[in-house]
């Protein structure tokens, strides 16, 4: 089955990390991969970690990027315009319950439309 991935993209890899860990208490098939912090691991945000996040998470069902402030939606979009990956999007809700959301959706083998479309429903528009 090809689960709809996610990637989690904070300014703070413990952050992302924690994230990851609770959702992954209930969810186990659905790929989630974290894009938290800078190459060093320091506070900020990169778009070659977001990219190959991306990349890493892409199983065949698109991709959901979740995000928390300022300079992580920018790279972000950097990322998406520098990767091959069809179906990705960055979505506008808050990192923990969106990513949350979406990782419930995809573990129930919705496609990548459903996944989106829920997550939407519950948060509004994804970032344009």
């Amino acid at each position: 089955m090809a689960y709809t991935g996610l990637v989690l993209i904070s300014h703070s890899p413990k952050i992302a990390e924690g994230i990851y860990d609770m959702i992954r208490q209930v969810i186990h098939d659905v790929p989630i991969e974290l894009a938290g912090g800078t190459e060093d691991n320091e506070i900020g945000t990169n778009p070659g970690k977001i990219q190959a996040a991306i990349e890493r998470a892409d199983h065949g069902n698109g991709v959901l990027l979740f995000y928390d402030i300022g300079s992580a939606k920018m790279n972000a979009e950097l990322a998406i315009e520098l990767t091959g990956v069809e179906n990705v999007r960055l979505m506008e809700a808050p990192i923990m319950e969106g990513a949350y959301l979406g990782a419930v959706e995809s573990g129930m083998g919705k496609e990548f439309a459903d996944v989106y479309s829920a997550v939407v429903k519950k948060y509004g528009e994804e970032v344009k």
